[in-house]
């Protein structure tokens, strides 16, 4: 009872609306992505998102709660989604860059997996992390392979490929400002171009 009337007067004070755990879940990602996984705490989410304490009862028992939801949506957004979507592109060339475009030009996503990246030995992050890189660096994989790469080639390539973008955005978190957007897609074309015809026939040999 307590927690439904404090519900009722939690209403955020920028939307003028009341908060749902949608609203708290969003954002504790961009806290997470300001700050890491210590960012994620009650109150500084509640002055984020203009309000008290109150709702985030009603929607959550701890915030070890909101941090896994945080984690969850991470990986639903930023993973499950995002490969749905490229789904819809037929060609593997296409669907590498399209990719890369998205990767390398999501600020907001790189600083979360970046973030999540530095926090690695928490125990509520690093099953998420260890799920979601098996499955991007996967997708990678299939992407190259699909482009006509070989199995042990398109692993490397993969492997290269999403060590770069980690190693991009952590550099970002480290210090701010060293890198720039200007050409960044263009510089990467190396990682983008597909296997020459005979390049599978080549290795074979």
């Amino acid at each position: 009872m307590v927690h439904a009337i404090r519900y009722r007067t939690a209403v955020s004070k920028e939307k003028g609306r009341r908060l749902g755990r949608a609203d708290w879940v969003d954002a504790a990602l961009e806290a997470l992505a300001a700050g890491g996984v210590s960012a994620v705490a009650v109150e500084p989410v509640a002055v984020r998102l203009g309000t008290t304490k109150g709702s985030f009862y009603w929607h959550f028992a701890n915030r070890a709660e909101l941090v896994t939801a945080a984690l969850a949506e991470w990986e639903q957004r930023y993973t499950e989604r995002v490969i749905a979507d490229l789904a819809q592109i037929p060609e593997p060339g296409a669907r590498l860059r399209g990719l890369f475009q998205r990767a390398f030009g999501g600020r907001l996503t790189g600083a979360i997996d970046a973030a999540v990246l530095a926090d690695a030995a928490s125990p509520l992050v690093a099953p998420v992390l260890e799920r979601v890189t098996r499955r991007r660096l996967g997708y990678l994989h299939e992407t190259y392979a699909a482009m006509g790469l070989p199995p042990d080639l398109a692993a490397s390539r993969a492997l290269l490929a999403y060590t770069t973008y980690v190693g991009l955005f952590s550099l970002r978190r480290a210090a701010p400002g060293v890198v720039s957007d200007v050409g960044l897609v263009d510089a990467l074309e190396p990682l983008l171009a597909p296997a020459r015809p005979d390049f599978g026939r080549d290795h074979a040999r």
